[in-house]
């Protein structure tokens, strides 16, 4: 396999940038730990699973960067990468955006109990849960989710926990195949080598 000081990783149905088309594109996430530094032009779920990939590897010293707008493609390849918080759950899948638990098909609401390191997030019934990285520590934050309109209560940690007679699991928009009745998301001991995109702020 051919190494590349700099790659783009190109998710599905995706242009390249002006700025990233002198860059080897490799086609396969299997791929990834051919760079030194890997641009990601596509969605979080394609930022995921490049870092479950480097996660699977142990390659985690590779730097990346994620490319949403053509604007972020120049400072993709020349701004100095930062170390962040990973977070993954017990399968080996990474978040970068959002996972939530969901009730399953026939039900209104979760039932059971999620904490986030020692503080009760909900203990019997909640519509949703929605969990969230942050590029600070402790790692992640959590919440009972009722939608984008309601005010939300936040609890940041290391890891949420949920025990339940039956959930559904999504990540960064990708829905699990099954229920699970235990899931847990958690910040892994090394994080990734992120390389900020954004003008302001974090990604």
């Amino acid at each position: 396999m051919d190494s590349y000081p700099i790659a783009v990783y190109r998710g599905a149905h995706r242009r390249l940038p002006r700025a990233l088309r002198d860059l080897p594109v490799l086609d396969r996430v299997e791929d990834v730990v051919a760079g030194r530094r890997i641009l990601v032009v596509g969605s979080h779920s394609d930022l995921s699973a490049v870092l479950k990939q480097l996660l699977r590897s142990e390659r985690l010293d590779i730097e990346v960067a994620h490319v949403r707008r053509w604007w972020q493609a120049r400072r993709a390849r020349r701004a100095s990468a930062v170390r962040t918080p990973l977070i993954r759950d017990e399968t080996g899948a990474v978040i970068t955006r959002a996972a939530y638990w969901l009730p399953p098909e026939d039900r209104t609401a979760i039932e059971g109990e999620a904490i986030v390191d020692d503080a009760r997030l909900f203990d019997g019934h909640a519509p949703a849960v929605r969990v969230e990285p942050t590029a600070a520590l402790p790692g992640l934050r959590a919440t009972v989710w009722r939608g984008p309109l309601r005010p939300a209560r936040w609890v940041a940690g290391r890891a949420a926990q949920l025990g339940t007679t039956g959930a559904r699991v999504v990540r960064d928009g990708q829905p699990h195949a099954r229920e699970v009745r235990r899931s847990t998301f958690y910040r892994h001991t090394e994080g990734w080598a992120r390389v900020p995109t954004a003008r302001f702020g974090p990604p």
